[in-house]
């Protein structure tokens, strides 16, 4: 089922033009690739579907609904969470008060009662971070910071996930972790936007991949169509690439 639609969405900045008529969907149970270059207008279109950026043109919609007059607080109460490429967690609390506050919030809007001390470790459980949770967010490493970020995002439950180059500053073991989660969020029904650098993580873990370049949507296909495609090889991966 089609949850996230993005429709012939344009976004410019006086003369320039950063997004381009982007069009792509993202469906529960998959995790989608949102690749191309430094530039490329990918989390542009990050803050136009959380309504942090107002499209020159085209919409955005979840489960048919128009999100254009949506505030961001609406949408994230809709079901979109996003975790952003510059880290955004509380630095003065602990790893498990970060995904405690995102708990606490959602009861704002939830529809059925819950004990968020219990989902907030039940998350951290799952993300791997459990270790960590009396960690002060600001004494942890980048990479252990934007997991910290990914638990405190499915803390409040979304339907559509957005996540922003969530591999930065993982080793490599922690980076083959965090695509066997998204897999096994994608199985339990989320869909997943993924924006990322890291071509084996993306290659591994994404059912589907549109890739910008100059804000425009220059092919979209699944890992393997996208390896081979030879604008996509001379735009971005380049015509050796090896994944």
């Amino acid at each position: 089922m089609s949850r996230l639609a993005v429709s012939d969405v344009s976004v410019r900045f006086g003369g320039l033009l950063a997004v381009d008529g982007a069009n792509f969907s993202v469906e529960s149970g998959s995790v989608i690739g949102l690749i191309g270059p430094n530039g490329a207008g990918k989390t542009t279109l990050f803050n136009v579907i959380t309504g942090l950026q107002t499209p020159s043109a085209g919409s955005v919609t979840l489960d048919d609904r128009d999100l254009r007059r949506a505030k961001p607080y609406k949408r994230a109460r809709l079901g979109i969470a996003r975790t952003f490429q510059r880290l955004e967690a509380f630095g003065s609390l602990t790893v498990r008060e970060n995904v405690l506050v995102a708990a606490e919030m959602r009861k704002r809007w939830a529809t059925t009662r819950y004990d968020a001390g219990i989902v907030a470790d039940k998350i951290l459980a799952r993300v791997g971070i459990t270790a960590l949770a009396e960690a002060r967010c600001e004494q942890l490493p980048t990479g252990s910071a934007r997991l910290v970020e990914l638990a405190r995002a499915l803390a409040v439950d979304p339907r559509i996930l957005l996540l922003d180059e969530p591999s930065s500053g993982l080793d490599e073991d922690e980076t083959d972790a965090l695509g066997a989660l998204l897999v096994a969020l994608a199985r339990d029904g989320l869909g997943v936007l993924l924006v990322e650098h890291d071509m084996p993580l993306v290659m591994t873990t994404c059912d589907y991949i549109h890739v910008l370049d100059f804000g425009r949507v220059i092919a979209q296909g699944t890992p393997t169509q996208v390896q081979t495609d030879a604008e996509v090889q001379r735009a971005y991966l380049g015509s050796k690439a090896t994944m």
